[in-house]
């Protein structure tokens, strides 16, 4: 099988441990031949993604980078710069939300919990896009990863829903400004995945246990499905994809009842 990633280099923000649907990308890349650089919010989450980087390839690059600083992002960039590093990709799995604005009516969020969740979800692809454009001096690909919740209520998904239609939105407008640089904007839209963050959304076993009863696949989506498509969308086989949503969640996007 060929290694459809040879040669190239990702950015991949988001891994926080082996569970998270950024791990399993960073493994596809991984395979596919592609250097990875990771990066880390937090001292917290340092030693653990230097751990995960480590597995996934020894002398993987790991940076600090709190996308809510810009100096953060300034100084990612401003290192890879340095480095003489050239990326043909990137990868935005971040979001955010207080817990209290997923677990009460969505009519009762705060102004600062709806503030933090566009910040950190979707703000922050149009920071990261601004900050690696630079860099991807060959064209390249920007994948962020979305939930069919921007588009249909899910209940106690709440304002990470307004936020994922707002990242949706931003999806579009940077492919029309990025096109002409040959760099490519898209979103994966992934069923719902057994993840950390997950777990903060009350009642997501329900909603687990709903899409694998009424997916066309009858089941519920592999991270490594996920991973596959960003495959796709970084490598050449997908370089006249730009603007999209794309679903990866059993086909359950397109059933009424």
């Amino acid at each position: 099988m060929p290694e459809l990633l040879t040669g190239k280099t990702a950015l991949i923000l988001g891994v926080a441990n082996k569970w998270s649907i950024a791990y399993a990308i960073a493994q596809a890349f991984v395979r596919e031949g592609a250097q990875i650089v990771l990066t880390y919010q937090g001292d917290r989450q340092r030693d653990t993604v230097r751990e995960l980087a480590d597995e996934l390839a020894p002398g993987t690059r790991v940076m600090s980078c709190e996308v809510t600083i810009q100096q953060e992002i300034d100084n990612l960039i401003n290192a890879l710069r340095v480095e003489r590093i050239r990326l043909d990709a990137a990868v935005h799995s971040i979001a955010f939300a207080n817990r209290e604005d997923l677990s009460r009516p969505f009519v009762e969020t705060s102004r600062a919990g709806y503030q933090m969740a566009q910040d950190v979800s979707s703000y922050s692809l149009i920071a990261i896009a601004r900050a690696v454009a630079p860099l991807m001096t060959a064209g390249g690909s920007i994948v962020t990863l979305t939930y069919l919740g921007s588009s249909r209520v899910v209940p106690n998904y709440n304002v990470m829903g307004v936020a994922k239609a707002a990242l949706e939105a931003s999806v579009r407008y940077l492919a029309s400004d990025l096109g002409p640089s040959n760099i490519r904007v898209n979103a994966i839209s992934a069923g719902p995945v057994k993840t950390t963050s997950a777990r903060g959304i009350r009642d997501f076993s329900k909603v687990l246990e709903g899409v694998a009863a009424h997916s066309p696949l009858r089941r519920n989506t592999d991270p490594a499905e996920v991973a596959d498509a960003a495959v796709f969308l970084a490598s050449d086989l997908g370089r006249g994809v730009t603007g999209n949503v794309i679903f990866v969640d059993a086909g359950f996007q397109i059933m009424g009842l």
